[in-house]
């Protein structure tokens, strides 16, 4: 039974040349990517207020000014659209 254990834990060098040999044949295209720009144009509001706090700190020197909460704003957007669409893909 250890041996059969420890051949579980570890693929075989056949297994290995075979996964690989499959991973090299396909293009592997990252969905997420392709879900946040077609949802970006739906996160227009949040994308204006980061672009506008943006524009409003652009000329503050002491670095206390920051537009953190508005960047995370339209990203949390982003996501929320794309989270679904992702999903759907994955099952």
């Amino acid at each position: 039974m250890g041996s059969l254990a420890s051949s579980l834990k570890q693929p075989t060098t056949l297994t290995t040349k075979l996964l690989c040999h499959s991973y090299e044949q396909e293009d592997v295209v990252d969905q997420k990517i392709y879900f946040e720009e077609s949802c970006k144009p739906k996160c227009v509001k949040p994308l204006l207020e980061y672009q506008a706090c943006v524009k409003r700190i652009q000329d503050d020197e002491s670095g206390h000014k920051h537009c953190t909460g508005q960047y995370f704003d339209y990203w949390h957007c982003v996501d929320k659209c794309v989270g679904p669409k992702l999903f759907a893909k994955l099952k």
